[in-house]
């Protein structure tokens, strides 16, 4: 399962990954913005897909905003979650492979819509290496947030 959410910001690129996204096959679950409304929040969208991704076992989401920064820092508050701002397909190797990202945060006015389609396809084909190395900075991660 993949959750999409968005800002005003992210709006746009959303609406356009989330038809990449279907058109590929994957089965994506929009939390919003349900429209163009410059009084919205990133943290509240970055809370409602959180909320999701932590309740469903094996799912994923991408927060978008202007810069993926703020969802990013958003997301990160809550224990469990694993949050990665990507803007390249190195970044999103490294989120999957490293990180075992649970979500990723894109930056709509630093990303350009061919780029984000390439990064999130690189996150979600990338599997967690499960590496000793990675698993032990996760653990020290985790240990830190209690």
């Amino acid at each position: 399962m993949l959750y999409i959410a968005a800002d005003h910001a992210g709006y746009p690129l959303k609406e356009e990954l989330k038809k990449f996204l279907a058109e590929g096959g994957y089965e994506v679950i929009d939390l919003g913005a349900d429209q163009l409304d410059l009084a919205d929040d990133y943290p509240d969208y970055a809370q409602k897909l959180v909320k999701e991704v932590l309740e469903n076992e094996d799912s994923g989401g991408v927060l978008i905003c202007g810069t993926g920064q703020g969802m990013c820092i958003a997301a990160n508050r809550f224990e469990g979650v694993r949050a990665a701002f990507i803007y390249d397909e190195f970044t999103a190797r490294s989120a999957a492979e490293h990180l075992d990202a649970n979500a990723v945060c894109l930056g709509a006015r630093v990303t350009d819509a061919e780029l984000a389609k390439k990064i999130v396809k690189i996150w979600l084909d990338t599997e967690f290496s499960g590496e000793e190395r990675h698993r032990r900075r996760l653990e020290k991660i985790e240990e830190i947030a209690e």
